[in-house]
């Protein structure tokens, strides 16, 4: 079912048309080798039809993304897993059957129908079912596999609304979707199912502490794999500002000292420290709920960059529940550059 506020929307073209008009547009302009920017439960992301290795191409191109960066392709429903993978686990169908659709992808063998472009060339193939009635009623109306990596230049701030992408990449895409913003704010956990024993190559909307529920047993987080996936470079998720990471204690300290360098300083600032006084340039309180910190991190990041800030500190949660999937973004957010 579709959103009861989608009933009808003014199109980048200043034309107000019906959601199933645009829904239309967007799986034409799919199955004619366009672009289209999507909404899903996580982030935006920029879609091409998998199939097409033309099309494929201009996704990368766009983003500015290396092409040995695989892409996840979008399915429709849990039923289409075994026309795009091959020797597909009993985990893999549990898993699928919990989560989907949902924010889980999962990384199996891939099938002879995956185009080399679209998977980097690699063996395996990164497939996941969005919970996102939108971009469902597209897929169900292109009836195909739509590759669909975030829709912002790479290793960038990946968006949570329509209008990061517009800023992001401009007049590259073909149609942006609006389909509000995201609810769960961080990408997919992706798991992968090659191996004997599966392991979570990147946390993301769908928690550890979950999957093990499910599975029965314990699943590791594997922070360098020779699967790739996305996610994976040491920068990513990165705002335009340098990223400092603290301890929670030593958070205030870090902050008052590059202020008092003179550097424009923003402060993610996590509950405990909610009633400390600080006199750097820019604070932000990070709220309490893990949920909601991860619906609202790539947003609290932007808003930093257009504060003026050189420089934001942060500290990681606790790498539990929701939590995990925040510390890895953080952290891949003040890698190297």
């Amino acid at each position: 079912m579709l959103p009861a506020s989608g009933g009808s929307r003014r199109s980048e073209d200043g034309r107000v048309s019906s959601l199933d008009e645009q829904i239309a547009k967007a799986a034409n302009i799919l199955r004619n080798g366009g672009l289209v920017a999507l909404p899903t439960e996580t982030v935006y992301g920029l879609g091409a039809n998998a199939e097409d290795p033309v099309a494929v191409r201009r996704v990368f191109e766009v983003k500015r993304r290396p092409p040995t960066h695989p892409l996840i392709i979008h399915l429709g429903n849990p039923d289409q897993l075994s026309g795009w993978a091959d020797r597909i686990p009993g985990a893999a169908h549990v898993l699928a059957e919990s989560f989907w659709a949902g924010p889980l992808t999962l990384v199996l063998r891939r099938s002879v129908r995956v185009p080399d472009e679209t998977i980097g060339g690699g063996p395996t193939v990164a497939l996941r079912v969005p919970d996102h009635p939108v971009t469902l009623a597209v897929l169900n109306d292109f009836g195909g596999g739509i590759a669909a990596p975030s829709a912002n230049p790479f290793k960038g701030v990946s968006p949570t609304s329509a209008d990061h992408v517009r800023a992001g990449l401009g007049d590259a895409v073909d149609f942006v979707l609006d389909g509000g913003p995201c609810t769960v704010g961080v990408e997919s956990t992706i798991v992968q199912l090659v191996d004997d024993a599966p392991t979570i190559l990147r946390p993301g909307g769908v928690t550890k502490e979950d999957l093990e529920a499910v599975l029965g047993s314990k699943i590791d987080v594997e922070s360098d794999s020779a699967i790739r996936v996305p996610g994976q470079h040491p920068s990513h998720y990165a705002p335009h500002a340098r990223v400092r990471l603290a301890r929670p204690e030593h958070l205030i300290n870090e902050a008052e000292t590059a202020h008092a360098c003179g550097r424009r300083v923003g402060v993610l600032v996590p509950p405990p420290l909610h009633d400390v006084p600080i006199t750097a340039s820019v604070v932000v309180l990070v709220p309490a709920s893990t949920t909601e910190y991860a619906r609202q991190l790539y947003g609290l990041l932007r808003r930093l960059d257009e504060q003026g800030c050189e420089l934001i500190v942060a500290s990681l949660p606790e790498p539990d529940g929701l939590g995990l999937a925040i510390a890895n973004r953080l952290s891949r957010a003040a890698g190297p550059r």
